[in-house]
């Protein structure tokens, strides 16, 4: 039997239908429309959908949508204010934090919930703090590397105007040739 939920999820009151075990992830996707928040192993231990609930780190894949009724919650689509990319999300674009995009959001709210408890924390700690987070296509360097430069305010603040916003930079690593070629083969150029 569905229950009348009220979330409240960046700063915005969302009344849903639910069922009692519905889960937080499957609530801010498919319920609010809200689809930042990944899911990736289901069990917990990846991260990626990680979202904070009254300040606190939490898994959304583990997390029941109806006991956060009452509590404030903030997706990686709360982060941004006024047109303005949160320090962390121009940083995860500046310094290459990204790669697929699957565990960007969870790995920018990790970061976020270490930074509001300990905004000088030491790369020793952001590794540890950000070790629940798992990336499949990094070797976690421009993660930290992210995730320094906004300890060290090294990310550019200022208002960008659209013909300056950055843009991801995509190395060739001459991987692709336009011709395959094969032991014996001609080529047909």
């Amino acid at each position: 039997m569905k229950k009348h939920v009220v979330l409240n999820v960046n700063g915005e009151e969302h009344d849903i239908e639910i069922e009692p075990n519905r889960l937080l992830l499957h609530a801010l996707r498919d319920d609010i429309g809200l689809t930042g928040t990944k899911e990736g192993c289901s069990i917990g231990v990846c991260g990626a959908c990680s979202v904070t609930v009254d300040g606190r780190l939490v898994s959304s894949c583990l997390t029941l949508a109806i006991a956060c009724q009452g509590k404030e919650i903030t997706t990686i689509e709360g982060l941004a204010k006024d047109g303005r990319l949160h320090p962390l999300q121009q940083a995860f674009l500046e310094y290459g934090g990204f790669q697929c995009g699957i565990c960007t959001p969870g790995q920018i709210m990790a970061a976020k919930a270490l930074l509001d408890g300990n905004p000088n924390p030491s790369e020793e700690e952001v590794k540890e703090w950000m070790s629940g987070n798992l990336c499949r296509c990094t070797g976690y360097y421009k993660i930290l590397e992210s995730v320094m430069a906004v300890v060290q305010n090294k990310v550019r603040t200022e208002d960008l105007l659209p013909r300056e916003r950055i843009e991801a930079r995509i190395q060739s690593l001459d991987v692709y040739k336009p011709e395959a070629r094969t032991h014996g083969s001609k080529s047909h150029g």
